[in-house]
């Protein structure tokens, strides 16, 4: 259980973290939630409470979104947020509006969801730097079952570690509202497991429509998304480590995970 303590933020239950609650700004954009951006990418980034968002002030979205998910945070209880907002100090960041009468629905990459242990990082989720355009059979359908299934991921090893984000070398042209936010075809999302024995990681990439056979169709290696995206995902894991969990894709196995009792 020393590799997130190492890596990451430390949670309750590691050695020298006393305090559940954790209220501080993350620093841990040094651990397993830093991300080598593709080269040629603009990047701003940003350290909100629950999330780390590498912001593209051209395309107005993300680059990705890294977040830590622990079994404590999954049984948080703050309510959901309602408001979407800009941050006004992040370049390029898009207005809400922008999206309004667009088709498309305001996307969380980091969700609401998985923020429930903080009322803080439950309002900066919905900053507009942590949002893309999906379509709704996408975001209602299985990017939202993939982000419940999850939270039964954290639950039943402790802590994950997600990173996600739309695809940006894609040929992208279409465009909504004023602010010209870029429409991505496809999304990504990485999930490493640092508390299996061994770690394991397995990865996703989803159109932005309907996903035809759901989670299972859209899983592959992390080796895969690096390929697809140019970015380089837990380098700061042993090379060992590394080389294995982004090489893996065994779905069935994430798949019978069950929550601790």
């Amino acid at each position: 259980m020393a590799l997130l303590c190492v890596f990451g933020r430390s949670i309750a239950g590691c050695s020298g973290d006393d305090n559940p609650d954790r209220t501080v700004a993350p620093e841990h954009i040094a651990g397993l939630e830093k991300v080598v951006t593709a080269t040629g990418l603009p990047e701003q980034l940003i350290n909100y409470e629950g999330m780390v968002v590498s912001f593209n002030k051209d395309a107005h979205v993300p680059n990705w979104v890294a977040w830590e998910l622990t079994a404590d945070e999954v049984a948080g209880t703050v309510p959901r947020a309602k408001d979407f907002f800009a941050d006004k100090s992040v370049t390029g960041c898009a207005n809400p509006w922008d999206y309004s009468y667009s088709g498309y629905d305001r996307g969380h990459m980091a969700p609401a969801g998985d923020m429930k242990w903080s009322t803080v990082a439950m309002q900066q989720s919905f900053c507009m730097t942590n949002i893309c355009p999906q379509n709704n059979d996408l975001n209602s359908g299985a990017w939202m079952r993939l982000e419940e299934k999850c939270r039964v991921w954290a639950q039943a090893d402790s802590a994950i570690v997600i990173v996600a984000g739309p695809v940006l070398s894609d040929d992208l042209t279409e465009t909504i509202g004023d602010t010209k936010v870029i429409v991505p075809h496809r999304f990504f999302k990485v999930v490493l497991s640092p508390y299996a024995d061994p770690p394991r990681g397995i990865a996703f990439i989803m159109n932005n429509g309907k996903v035809p056979g759901g989670m299972q169709a859209a899983a592959v290696t992390i080796d895969e998304v690096e390929r697809v995206t140019g970015h380089d995902f837990f380098s700061a894991l042993p090379d060992d480590v590394e080389a294995q969990v982004e090489s893996e894709c065994r779905f069935h196995y994430w798949s019978t995970l069950k929550p601790k009792k």
